[in-house]
């Protein structure tokens, strides 16, 4: 049977094929649709972990077990989960683990680019890199095996264009593996030191097998055409290299890249006359042919950021690339992202914009949006939990000068579930004066909508117990609370006005869902007004200030031949937060 899958669709078949029992992940751009996909092909038991760290640790738990294990996230998300990693690579498995990352080059969704192949060399760990939605399944299905035979994690390494971009796969039917016995194994895990010294030359003597399999490995494998040009890519660069090069060039396309195959490299680079390295981000390739005594041309030839497009090739190599229809830039208006209508956080970040002397930390989410303007509302964006934690340490230097900056730090309920929690718990620990803006959207809402702990579902669409947000920033120590509606500008106000100047950590919820969130049966019970009603615009009473724009709704525009404001109906979700905004009342609300 062929059916035409996106790569994070044909991992998730490769890996039920193989037999998968159990899989975590925390939902993140490019990887999300991994989990979802397993979360509908029993009998997996597909979870969304609160983190990383925690999806990781769950499937080492699976697998010890004896069950098969996947844990699925993008590349960031593989730092959160580097403590286990690197300890787990030590142990080995009892069941198979595949552990994927989804990198990102380009930055299209993610803070950072970082190349995670060296992650695979720095942990000794067997990588995987496939190019097309075909090898993804093929070669997920083959990494349990290698797990296993091995006894090892295999790094499966995807990237944005592998993992979204569609290809015809050919679908094999499940295979049943049998949860192997659990036996107590001081001497394999439970890594203190006298076991893992051991355990470390045993790694050296696998790393020496690798090394062996990936030499005879079919998944490197030499394409000799015109040996003018060698071409040595892997993952996606290997399409982009054909189509730029054709025939023109021999190709020797990587696909087990940890170990590299010193003696295949070396094989096809005496065969060939000039050598070039195609990849992406790190110099990772590159630098192993050249320590291997060979001047291939990579960085800084090819750019060493982003993705390694045609485009990208084809400047590199000719100087430009294919001519494309002209047309005037000029012409084109620029849309950056934006709040959507009906978004709860609009209330808040329109408040926060407005006060003076306050630092704002940022953090992952639809809300990091609030820095673009209108708002101007927000100060830093590190990584997810980073604003309480940031705002706290910047509030312990304001408050030791006595400086007259308060700080504010901002978070999701996904993100504050994902590692804000600590952070809050160290906040209150040590008494900082710093107010936390908990945006309580009832979903993990950047990503595409997956439950997480405070929804009251499983990822499976099972109920679950919800996590009282409220509840538990108070028994993490913090005494003052206030949930609000966000969408009532003076309940927001009224709460920064009270807590702003108090000298101990405080915590503000806003509680509203995601303007794009399909309702549970709790939603409909406790938001049974949300999204009922309409605004428009009473064309008689608006004078056409403008000031209604200033919440930076899509909604809102100026009709210039009227003179007055507008109101796309269509997009209007009746939040109201233009209407507060009207001097005139000129903005009504009615039934939709």
């Amino acid at each position: 049977m062929k059916k035409l899958l996106s790569g994070d669709e044909a991992v998730a078949r490769g890996a039920w094929q193989a037999g998968l029992r159990f899989a975590a992940a925390y939902p993140g751009t490019p990887s999300t649709e991994i989990l979802e996909n397993l979360a509908q092909m029993p009998p997996v038991r597909a979870e969304w972990a609160p983190n990383e760290k925690v999806a990781l640790e769950s499937a080492i738990g699976a697998s010890l077990a004896g069950a098969r294990a996947m844990a699925s996230m993008k590349h960031v998300g593989l730092n959160v989960a580097a403590d286990p990693l690197f300890t787990f690579s030590y142990t080995g498995v009892n069941g198979g683990t595949v552990i994927v990352t989804a990198d990102e080059p380009g930055q299209y969704s993610s803070q950072n680019e970082q190349d995670n192949r060296n992650y695979a060399a720095a942990a000794r760990l067997p990588m995987l890199e496939p190019s097309d939605s075909q090898e993804c399944l093929d070669m997920t299905e083959l990494a349990f095996e290698l797990s296993e035979q091995f006894d090892v994690p295999v790094l499966l390494r995807m990237t944005t264009r592998v993992c979204h971009s569609k290809s015809i796969v050919t679908l094999g039917e499940r295979t049943e593996a049998e949860i192997k016995p659990y036996q107590r194994n001081f001497a394999k895990y439970v890594c203190v030191p006298a076991v893992t010294q051991k355990l470390r030359v045993k790694m050296e003597q696998r790393s020496e097998r690798l090394l062996a399999y990936s030499e005879a490995s079919e998944l490197n494998r030499i394409e000799y055409y015109d040996k003018s040009i060698g071409v040595i890519c892997s993952g996606d660069c290997y399409y982009y290299a054909k189509e730029v090069f054709g025939e023109g060039a021999s190709y020797l396309k990587l696909g087990f890249t940890w170990p590299l195959p010193a003696a295949r490299i070396s094989e096809f680079c005496r065969q060939v006359g000039k050598i070039y390295v195609i990849e992406e981000n790190d110099p990772y390739i590159e630098q192993q042919v050249q320590r291997l005594g060979f001047q291939p041309i990579g960085k800084p030839f090819f750019p060493p950021y982003g993705e390694m497009t045609c485009d990208v090739l084809r400047t590199a190599l000719y100087g430009a690339p294919l001519p494309t229809p002209a047309y005037s830039r000029g012409d084109v208006i620029n849309r950056p992202p934006t709040l959507c209508a009906g978004c709860p956080h609009r209330g808040f970040f329109y408040e926060i914009g407005r006060r003076k002397d306050v630092l704002i930390a940022g953090d992952i989410g639809c809300y990091t949006l609030g820095s673009a303007k209108p708002y101007n509302a927000l100060d830093s964006c590190i990584c997810m939990g980073a604003s309480i934690s940031m705002g706290h340490g910047a509030a312990q230097v304001f408050d030791s000068v006595k400086a007259k900056t308060r700080v504010v730090s901002v978070i999701g309920d996904s993100t504050f579930f994902h590692t804000g929690v600590n952070s809050l718990m160290g906040a209150a620990y040590n008494q900082s004066s710093v107010v936390t803006v908990i945006l309580d959207n009832r979903i993990t809402g950047m990503t595409g909508h997956q439950d997480n702990p405070g929804t009251g579902y499983t990822a499976d669409g099972k109920h679950a117990p919800a996590i009282d947000v409220e509840a538990l920033v108070r028994a993490l120590g913090i005494r003052q609370v206030r949930v609000v509606d966000p969408n009532h500008l003076d309940e927001v106000r009224q709460a920064l006005d009270d807590f702003l100047p108090l000298e101990e950590p405080s915590v503000i919820i806003t509680r509203w869902p995601c303007a794009l969130k399909k309702f549970s049966a709790e939603d409909k019970a406790e938001f049974a007004q949300a999204f009922r009603d309409k605004n428009r615009v009473d064309e008689d009473k608006c004078i056409g200030c403008k000031l209604c724009l200033k919440c930076g709704c899509p909604a809102l525009s100026y009709d210039a031949q009227a003179g007055s404001m507008a109101i796309d109906r269509l997009q209007c979700l009746g939040c109201n937060i233009c209407a507060q905004l009207c001097p005139k009342d000129a903005i009504i609300k009615e039934e939709a």
